[in-house]
């Protein structure tokens, strides 16, 4: 589903850097750029690119602090993601940056009816708002379709050690985001029954 990719590509922009500590994929205007040309078929705007300037770049990345806080909501009782579990949000203002976000673009219904396909009901937007305008209201409204959607049940903080990505659990034995932290997981738990045997001997 499109809402739920683009949610969790939004919030999995901070992620493990492989060494130890945190890489943030939008760490500047240039890295926002590579991730929405990336992104351009999802968002609509393969015809009309937006080109990130230092406001965009402020904007998503504000509104991926709120998604973040929201997804830390959502995993309750399990803990959030530890790479931002001290600076989330209040839930309030993260819903009131959610929703203002959505409310940049105006949008109407849409009826799309492809022939030997069913009707689809698309909500584009109405007038003429800028790309970048464009481009965050719909990545909000991506996560208020993903939070209000069944997916949500199905989300996780990873407990792997170092990992800070979120991920939606796709079977019900699925623990980790990735088989590689489920391997780093199984080998520090390896490790520390070691080390536990080393000190309880005599």
């Amino acid at each position: 589903m499109t809402a739920t990719r683009l949610a969790l590509d939004l919030a999995v922009t901070i992620r493990h850097d492989g060494h130890g500590g945190v890489a943030d994929d939008l760490a500047d205007p240039a890295g926002l750029a590579v991730w929405l040309h990336e992104r351009a078929a999802l968002l609509d705007c393969a015809t009309d690119p937006v080109i990130p300037d230092q406001a965009l770049h402020t904007a998503v990345r504000e509104l991926r602090a709120a998604v973040r806080s929201l997804f830390a909501r959502a995993v309750r009782p399990g803990p959030p993601s530890s790479a931002d579990a001290h600076r989330l949000l209040p839930e309030g203002e993260a819903i009131r940056r959610l929703n203002a976000a959505a409310a940049l673009v105006p949008t109407a219904p849409q009826l799309s009816w492809d022939p030997g396909a069913p009707p689809e009901l698309r909500l584009s937007p109405a007038g003429s708002p800028p790309a970048a305008d464009r481009t965050v209201a719909a990545l909000a409204r991506a996560a208020i379709a993903f939070l209000d959607g069944p997916d949500r049940a199905l989300l996780r903080a990873c407990p792997a050690p170092r990992c800070v990505r979120y991920f939606v659990k796709d079977h019900a034995r699925q623990e980790w985001c990735t088989p590689s932290c489920g391997n780093r997981a199984r080998v520090a738990r390896h490790h520390e029954r070691r080390r536990e045997g080393r000190d309880g001997a005599p």
